[in-house]
């Protein structure tokens, strides 16, 4: 009997170790998977380190060989131009000089002809003396000795000389030695990229304390090997952009920079951070009479083929669901209608010739709202050109319905209902209530109704 329990116990024993040993095994795969994992991240970060230095290296010498090359060409045209000054003071200066000099020269030439004519006539006989002294007297007379030519003194003639501003290389050096910089990060990073239907929702900060951003510039490309080149996105003064007209299940890179006050350049970009949606994108049903969809199936225009009646383009899907925010932006308006509308619906029905009906909720172009086809006494804005209204829901809870609160005339007592709480803004005002549904549902449509030709929809 003890040799028997004495066994159990070994066997139990050697269970136990063998259970802690595989175990043991279990965690020391995990420990050096996540191991590997670090390396492969200390490997990653190690490339950006070394690849963004190289970068930055062919930068700093390629813009300062430029600058070079430029302050070299700018200097020597400085100096063709002032050579070029001092040439031209020097022709206009000589050119009244040699005409000077040459009137004087001419003046001398005939001085000597006339020493000549007079030493000559001295030395003749007294036969021809007098002729020759009287031939000469006259020819004096008529060159008059006693006017001379004007030369100009010295101090009114040019001396040209060349000046330069000492203070230009001491401003030079101070501009040098502030031009370029160094960042070990840049001022902004990409911080949250969140999936919505067919886009993503990219926000970013400032991490720099110290630098003072006035704009702020986003760009995106596809990733992979296929890749292209960044784009804008957009430029301006928010922090947050939702990138619309997204692949579905495609990786995309975005990257952020910023724009100090006062500065024309750019700053560095943020480190490109990758991200996809794996949601549809919404997308308004084609071929639904009086209205045309674009290619992309986000925008939608009524047209005037069915004139006489308002009838309601639905999504091509149950793409909105609860935690999302589905925005309805007016680009192009018609003659409004008490029976427009804007909302979403549990159901896509075709034969369903309005949303201010049951199990829908919507906004009219004239602010008014509706839950389950009956109007709120709270009202919103009106629709008018360029307006956003948009729709937040979120699940409060499973609600029993009953004869007191029960949505639909079809609905047995047994049966339970999904409450949502749901937020309709427009402008600068918003509706929050709870709606009733009849059943649980994944994800709901979205329509809209104009009696009228000329509005606009885009959806996202």
């Amino acid at each position: 009997m003890c040799v028997s329990a004495s066994k159990r116990v070994a066997r139990m024993s050697a269970d136990v170790l063998l259970q802690e040993a595989k175990e043991s095994i279990e965690a020391a795969q995990n420990f050096r998977s996540e191991l590997q994992q670090r390396l492969s991240g200390l490997n990653q970060a190690r490339k950006q380190v070394r690849g963004s230095s190289s970068q930055a290296r062919e930068a700093l010498r390629k813009h300062f060989a430029e600058l070079q090359a430029a302050a070299t060409r700018l200097l020597s045209e400085r100096l063709s131009a002032l050579l070029a000054e001092v040439d031209a003071i020097e022709a206009d200066s000589i050119r009244p000089l040699d005409d000077c000099q040459s009137l004087v020269e001419y003046g001398v030439g005939q001085a000597d002809d006339l020493l000549r004519e007079g030493e000559a006539a001295l030395r003749c006989g007294l036969g021809e003396k007098e002729d020759k002294l009287g031939s000469f007297t006259k020819k004096a007379m008529h060159i008059q000795l006693d006017s001379l030519p004007e030369v100009p003194a010295l101090v009114d003639v040019p001396c040209v000389s060349a000046q330069f501003d000492d203070s230009l290389l001491a401003l030079l050096r101070e501009s040098v030695c502030r031009h370029g910089s160094v960042a070990s990060h840049p001022p902004v990073l990409i911080e949250e990229l969140q999936e919505r239907p067919g886009s993503i929702l990219v926000r970013w900060c400032k991490v720099d304390e110290d630098f003072a951003a006035a704009d702020y510039r986003l760009q995106y490309r596809r990733s992979g090997n296929g890749g292209s080149q960044y784009e804008d996105a957009y430029v301006g003064h928010d922090t947050d952009f939702l990138a619309l007209g997204l692949d579905p299940n495609t990786e995309y890179a975005f990257r952020v920079c910023a724009r100090g006050e006062g500065r024309t350049e750019w700053s560095p970009w943020s480190v490109a951070q990758t991200g996809y949606t794996t949601m549809e994108p919404h997308e308004w049903r084609p071929g639904t009479e009086g209205y045309i969809v674009s290619s992309r199936r986000n925008i939608a225009l009524r047209n005037d083929s069915v004139p006489s009646s308002c009838p309601v383009l639905y999504s091509n899907a149950p793409t909105y669901f609860c935690g999302l925010t589905l925005t309805f932006k007016i680009s192009a308006i018609g003659q409004p209608d008490r029976r427009d509308s804007l909302g979403v619906c549990v159901d896509g029905q075709k034969g369903c010739r309005s949303l201010q009906r049951d199990q829908a909720v919507c906004i009219s172009t004239n602010g008014a709202v509706y839950v389950n086809g009956k109007e709120m006494t709270n009202q919103l804005p009106s629709i008018t050109l360029g307006s956003a209204v948009t729709f937040d829901m979120e699940v409060v809870g499973v609600v029993p319905l009953n004869n007191n609160n029960h949505v639909s005339d079809n609905v047995s007592n047994d049966t339970n209902g999904l409450k949502l709480r749901v937020t309709i803004g427009s402008g600068s005002r918003e509706v929050v209530f709870d709606w009733l549904l009849d059943t649980a549902v994944d994800g709901l449509f979205f329509g809209c109704a104009f009696a009228h030709a000329g509005w606009k929809v885009l959806v996202f």
